[in-house]
């Protein structure tokens, strides 16, 4: 894309804001890259390495704003002052996924919705690389989007993204876009009305048109309610567990039915290598995206059978005396937590707590009555989850991951699962959701 803008500011500097500095400098920007805090070892080399000016633990505002754009990190609200400003001065800021998709005309499948996006994206990725496609993963997931295309000439994109990321979006036109699910989340972003995180959502769907894919699902209440209120003019392929879709895809007899005119096809739930309801809708989303780039059916069959799915997200650990351990860390919200407790089908010791973001525990109380034994707080504050569930289950306190797992040990027997599930953040303990999950399997090693 040819623009006569030639100065761009980039606010952060993690693996987005580098990849960004990499590509813009490649193109022909002068490039200033700015970052509150400490910028990591490995991408101050890089930037050195590609000649870019950079600062850490400040913002230089007067230099910031001089640019005629703005790349800034995810993480950063619009509602931050240097942000407010820049768009009283009428410059324009973006994500870096919308910088990088102005120097690429490769093919893209855009994943976004509140629970799901990592799995799916990741599985689509699976399918389209195991057909031989020469894909790139990015997003959320991966080197950024930008950095790949700096250096990498991929035809394919499979791209999870954010509302965060959704919001820096303009000109982006997405293949096929995916809308998992929408239930409240990071609200406090979106001025605690849910409208504007729904509308943030479906950001995905601008510049589509009747060439292009939009894949959702047809059982979610909010998804559904918002779909009545559009008139998108896009090729639109539902999945439900519930319904009969058509073209699209459904369970029938326990079968996944990929209803993908011109040649649809089927195959077990069982056969699944993720199981769960919540696996189910992920599976069919992937599926279809497949297909709809004319994926063999043999290689989306053997994909969806053979995929391992990602650190942290229902992942195994261990076997111990007979109890399972499964660290589900990233389930930061509630609703994710749901996902995990129904897809167990042994009894659950559950460990859960953090830092609370709002959460309503009460669309928990009917999978905790029928499928958790007890409960492992860990976190700083727990009386909300107290306040929860005491006199459903037993409720006991933690103030570490290895104080959680010898509990949820001493509480389980043989056959039962201790699930790390916490529906909340992790900041009170841990570093991050990552690091809480590494501290939850190194605790379980020590058993």
């Amino acid at each position: 894309m040819n623009t006569p803008l030639r100065h761009i500011s980039i606010l952060g500097a993690g693996e987005s804001g580098t990849g960004a500095a990499v590509l813009a400098k490649k193109q022909g920007w002068e490039v200033f890259v700015s970052d509150l805090g400490t910028i990591g070892d490995k991408y101050k080399a890089e930037l050195n390495k590609a000649g870019v000016e950079f600062e850490e633990k400040q913002h230089t505002e007067s230099r910031i704003l001089g640019a005629e754009i703005i790349v800034k990190s995810p993480g950063i609200p619009d509602k931050a002052p240097l942000i407010v400003e820049a768009h009283k001065r009428g410059i324009q800021v973006i994500s870096e996924i919308e910088f990088a998709s102005w120097y690429t005309q490769a093919k893209t499948i855009a994943i976004t919705g509140t629970n799901g996006k990592t799995t799916t994206t990741l599985l689509t990725y699976h399918i389209l690389k195991n057909a031989g496609l020469n894909v790139g993963l990015a997003g959320n997931v991966g080197k950024s989007f930008a950095r790949q295309v700096a250096e990498t000439n991929f035809d394919y994109y499979v791209l999870e993204l954010s509302s965060f990321q959704l919001d820096g979006m303009f000109k982006f036109k997405a293949d096929i876009a995916v809308l998992l699910n929408i239930t409240p989340d990071h609200l406090d972003r979106y001025d605690y009305e849910l409208n504007n995180y729904i509308f943030s959502k479906f950001r995905i769907l601008q510049n589509m048109d009747e060439n292009c894919t939009f894949i959702y699902c047809a059982d979610d209440p909010i998804l559904s309610e918002a779909m009545k209120m559009r008139n998108d003019n896009v090729r639109m392929l539902p999945f439900s567990l519930q319904t009969l879709t058509g073209e699209g895809a459904f369970i029938q007899n326990d079968h996944i039915q990929f209803n993908i005119q011109p040649d649809p096809f089927n195959m077990s739930i069982f056969d699944l290598a993720l199981q769960g309801k919540h696996n189910q809708y992920n599976s069919m989303a992937a599926g279809i995206a497949a297909r709809v780039f004319e994926i063999r059916k043999d290689v989306v069959r053997e994909s969806l059978m053979d995929f391992e799915n990602i650190e942290h997200r229902l992942e195994f650990v261990a076997k111990v005396h007979g109890i399972e351990f499964i660290n589900d860390s990233k389930a930061t919200n509630v609703n994710s937590t749901w996902y995990a407790l129904e897809s167990m089908s042994n009894p659950v010791v559950w460990i859960v707590g953090g830092v609370d973001k709002g959460n309503d525990y009460t669309i928990l109380e009917e999978l905790v009555r029928a499928r958790v034994k007890a409960i492992v707080c860990m976190g700083k504050d727990n009386a909300k989850i107290h306040k929860a569930f005491n006199g459903i289950v037993s409720v006991v306190d933690a103030g570490s991951a290895i104080e959680a797992v010898k509990a949820a040990y001493l509480l389980g027997k043989k056959g039962d699962t201790v699930l790390l599930s916490p529906a909340c953040a992790s900041f009170d303990l841990f570093e991050n959701y990552e690091d809480r999950g590494r501290q939850f399997k190194a605790a379980v090693r020590e058993l």
